[in-house]
């Protein structure tokens, strides 16, 4: 199998990501890009590290991509138009493309998370409201 791979392309080889790229974000959350738009112009898959302080939110969202959120420490609150999840470390969820979502972070000691976003997350995609 990985002969078939070599012979489409000699040229390719896996990329290491040594360090990620940190996105500016309002409100004291870091957004830390391993791969994506930004990082490394991928536009089909995006991979974040969060670090969300206590009390952290953004306004409600419509995006065009499928997003999965891996909670590593702390909680992460998604709101839903059918009401609301509270997503503990060791948890994930799945929000699908044209799904009206809004993120925070309740708990007292903030949060941090992994976002993986098909396709890559971008500010033209997201939809936030005003």
């Amino acid at each position: 199998m990985i002969s078939q791979t070599a012979d489409r392309n000699e040229a390719t080889v896996p990329q290491l990501i040594a360090t990620p790229r940190q996105i500016p974000v309002p409100g004291g959350k870091v957004v830390e890009e391993y791969v994506g738009r930004v990082a490394t112009g991928t536009e089909g898959v995006s991979v974040a590290r969060m670090i969300s302080p206590a009390g952290w939110d953004e306004p409600a969202q419509t995006p065009e991509f499928d997003e999965v959120t891996f909670v590593i420490r702390g909680t992460v609150r998604v709101e839903h138009d059918g009401g609301l999840l509270d997503v503990t470390a060791g948890q994930a969820v799945l929000a699908r493309a044209g799904e009206r979502v809004r993120y925070s972070t309740p708990d007292p000691a903030g949060a941090e998370y992994v976002a993986v976003c098909l396709p890559a997350f971008g500010l033209d995609l997201v939809h936030r409201d005003q």
